[in-house]
């Protein structure tokens, strides 16, 4: 499985980033889909995963501004990023994995993206 992210940039507090991956190979092993982050000098840490049933969960930290989604008929995956704070300053990853998102609570999941970067001004 192949994933690459795009979306990432600059953008001032209290503005809007859309992220979106895209997923290739043997994508028809996939179940849950997600997005880490890391900020510099952090562990990465799960902010965002949906199943492919549609389930979806969001930390704490980004419940009700950032919002996750999936097009499973063009392989896709994006994260609507709303209010955003320089707190939310990082590399921002797509991973998927076999797995429910149930099972990767805990876990890293098994595919991963290179990453595209997010950097908020205040």
């Amino acid at each position: 499985v192949q994933l690459v992210e795009s979306g990432g940039g600059l953008v001032q507090a209290g503005g809007s980033l859309r992220l979106s991956c895209a997923a290739s190979g043997s994508i028809f092993s996939i179940n849950a889909m997600g997005w880490y982050r890391q900020a510099p000098g952090k562990e990465r840490d799960l902010i965002a995963a949906i199943n492919s049933d549609g389930r979806t969960y969001h930390t704490d930290s980004v419940q009700g501004r950032f919002t996750i989604s999936r097009d499973n008929a063009k392989h896709t995956l994006h994260l609507q990023m709303n209010s955003l704070k320089p707190e939310d300053t990082a590399m921002y990853y797509c991973a998927a994995s076999e797995l429910e998102v149930a099972s990767i609570l805990y876990r890293d999941m098994e595919y991963w993206g290179k990453g595209t970067l997010v950097t908020v001004s205040s």
